[in-house]
């Protein structure tokens, strides 16, 4: 039968995927992923992970292979931005999320990675989708830039079919027709997965609008629908980032965003991490 496996009629519970540094998505407290669209220096990584530990994010992430629209824009520092990341988010308690573009590299990423991102250009990369989901790794599937819900959840099915499923689905915009802001942050897919599959789901605010000052109402709002969590770029200088700058916060527009996410958890019957209360 399609999508038997990742469907709400195949497993009543939700699925939670766990973290060896024990964040989770899926479960009472939600998963908060920051980091830079692009890993650029030894610097630049390891203040941002200090930056957004401190503020309670659990989960580290960053490129290091960048899938671009022009070949001649920053692609990434490749094995050694992997090693920076990796390095910064142990000395931070963070997990680690980045992505992977091509078969030939999962094994590599692996190494240094704790979630396997597949990106929205990939979606439909079955091949790639076996691949990671042959690695037996938690997997964040992105959705693909104007995938129907249908599409994305055969697109789960893909990496399920493989055995694993510890899957996560991740809500970052379709395109529209409208270009006053970068994509349309589809909202109401949220409440309407939790009745279709078993799968937790994050929003991530940035590219859903890629606007900055968009990215707290709209991380905001998504939790408030019933997201699982966050995925949420940061960068020390977002007017210097080699990539995804206007999208980027500071340290304290992150800041705020942490301070504020807890009451709104809360009302969502959510927890935030241990740290974002400590802060």
């Amino acid at each position: 039968m399609e999508n038997q496996l990742v469907r709400r009629e195949a497993r009543t519970e939700g699925t939670i995927v766990h973290l060896k540094n024990g964040a989770s998505f899926g479960g009472d407290v939600l998963a908060v992923c920051a980091g830079p669209c692009s890993i650029e220096s030894r610097e630049q990584i390891e203040r941002t992970a200090s930056a957004v530990a401190k503020q309670g994010a659990n989960v580290l992430r960053g490129g290091a292979f960048k899938p671009r629209t022009s070949p001649y824009a920053f692609q990434g520092l490749g094995e050694e931005g992997l090693r920076m990341m990796r390095e910064a988010a142990g000395c931070n308690g963070l997990a680690v999320v980045t992505e992977v573009l091509d078969v030939r590299d999962v094994e590599l990423v692996s190494r240094y990675a704790d979630i396997l991102q597949i990106g929205t250009r990939n979606m439909q990369n079955f091949s790639l989708l076996r691949e990671v989901g042959e690695s037996g790794m938690p997997v964040l599937l992105k959705r693909g830039i104007s995938a129907t819900v249908n599409e994305w959840l055969m697109a789960a099915e893909y990496i399920a079919l493989t055995g694993n499923q510890r899957i996560i689905l991740c809500e970052r915009g379709v395109r529209s027709f409208d270009s006053a802001t970068r994509n349309l942050l589809d909202l109401a897919v949220i409440p309407l997965l939790a009745t279709l599959t078993h799968l937790p789901v994050i929003v991530d605010p940035s590219h859903g609008t890629g606007i900055a000052a968009l990215v707290e109402p709209m991380a905001l709002a998504g939790v408030a629908a019933g997201a699982d969590g966050l995925l949420v770029e940061v960068h020390p200088d977002p007017a210097s980032a080699a990539s995804d700058g206007p999208q980027s916060l500071t340290f304290e527009q992150f800041e705020h965003l942490m301070r504020v996410l807890p009451a709104v958890a809360r009302a969502a019957g959510r927890g935030v991490p241990a740290a974002t209360l400590a802060a």
